[in-house]
């Protein structure tokens, strides 16, 4: 790996390490202005919302253009997003924002991989990508948490007591807003030394409905390809379940450990430090060939989340969180890699991620909504861990039953 490829993983990192931090950001400003209970998980819904309506747009946006300016102008979107946060507007609203640019980045964030990189280095490439995505997402929570603490917000609100300036900040969580704000400028900077790279699979058309139309051929296309589809549905579902995951670690840890919620966000932490192992782990032993025998390791996931239930002690509850996230790591990495060359291959790298947002995010919203169900319905933590778990484990079952065999062979090779 050379001198470009670590610039884009620093771009990454403090784009994403923005990203998670402005969740719980976000989330203490909707407390702080006494938003209704429900509008915390309606706002994720918002910042989704973005990656599910503009995937047939962003992913010929991002070949349209070097990826490396792609990005640049997505994590200044972001950085609106924060100001308008601080300027008033409503949380939601500004947030989805966010979720604009986000929805931007992520096809140029993948796609310059497979551009910039050989097939064989994909496996390693994601396993980078997604330890240091998962490192932001500690990392995001505990700055998150830092600067929103009382004691905290208090010493830095005192640097905004300008004479004759008036900053408008006057709460810890506009504060943390505007700090995390800076991560996005640092972020773009990074994205201004990116490598260059030629324009590849550059769209024939910009028309809305010709782009419309060519992203159901691309969706139909991955959905169609046989090693396309699994890694489709295994990233689709993972994704879908992580984000409810965490929101069900949340509640969980209230009720079974009597966690504050800041302790609860902590405790989420020993999920991405799983998953950063199992990504390590899996760019180490697993080749792009073999990506589809990890599937047995998803099932098992299910199981394990199954586990969650019975447990009241903290010690075992971080074991098992620990757990999850590096069954997590190591079954989507190489899964990512399958599904980036084998888009790459057929539509181009921005229209195969975009293809993949979509999924992934549609996934998110939907179980999401099904988790919110759940609660207004009045069942317990536990019995809506039971239905995540037991979800999880089938999915991966049935892929597994009808994909278990395959085996992806590299272009260029022979058996």
């Amino acid at each position: 790996m050379n001198r470009g490829f670590y610039t884009i993983m620093a771009a990454q990192f403090f784009s994403a390490l923005g990203d998670n931090a402005l969740l719980f950001a976000a989330i203490a400003l909707l407390t702080e202005i006494h938003a209704p209970s429900w509008h915390t998980p309606i706002l994720q819904s918002f910042f989704v919302f973005s990656y599910i309506v503009l995937a047939p747009f962003v992913g010929a946006f991002a070949d349209s253009l070097p990826k490396g300016r792609v990005m640049f102008i997505s994590n200044t979107i972001k950085f609106l997003g924060c100001l308008a946060m601080l300027v008033g507007v409503n949380p939601l609203v500004a947030y989805g924002l966010v979720g604009f640019g986000a929805a931007a980045y992520s096809p140029a964030k993948y796609g310059i991989l497979t551009e910039y990189l050989p097939a064989e280095k994909l496996v390693l490439a994601n396993g980078w990508i997604e330890g240091l995505t998962v490192a932001a997402i500690v990392l995001g929570g505990g700055v998150s948490a830092f600067l929103i603490s009382p004691h905290i917000a208090q010493e830095l609100l005192t640097l905004t007591d300008i004479p004759y300036i008036n900053t408008g900040i006057e709460t810890a969580p506009e504060m943390a807003i505007a700090i995390i704000s800076s991560l996005y400028l640092i972020a773009a900077i990074f994205n201004l030394y990116i490598p260059r790279l030629p324009i590849d699979h550059k769209p024939l058309k910009r028309n809305p409905v010709f782009l419309l139309k060519d992203f159901m051929h691309c969706f139909r296309l991955l959905w169609k390809d046989p090693l396309g589809q699994v890694s489709l549905a295994v990233t689709t579902l993972f994704w879908g379940s992580g984000a409810t995951l965490r929101l069900i670690v949340l509640s969980w840890a209230a009720v079974s450990l009597h966690y504050s919620q800041s302790k609860a966000i902590l405790l989420t932490v020993y999920v991405a430090l799983g998953i950063a192992l199992g990504a390590i782990t899996a760019a180490k032993f697993i080749s792009m060939e073999k990506a589809v025998k990890v599937l047995p390791v998803g099932i098992a996931m299910g199981m394990v989340v199954l586990a969650m239930i019975p447990v009241t002690n903290p010690t075992l509850a971080i074991t098992l969180l620990f757990i999850i996230g590096i069954m997590g790591g190591f079954f989507v990495v190489p899964m990512n890699a399958l599904l980036q060359h084998r888009g790459h291959l057929l539509m181009g790298a921005g229209s195969s991620i975009a293809v993949q947002n979509f999924n992934e995010n549609l996934s998110i919203f939907l179980m999401l909504g099904l988790y919110s169900l759940l609660e207004w319905q009045g069942l317990s933590i536990y019995a809506i861990i039971a239905v995540f778990g037991l979800m999880l484990s089938l999915a991966m079952g049935v892929l597994y039953k009808i994909h278990g065999h395959d085996q992806y062979q590299l272009p260029g090779q022979s058996h």
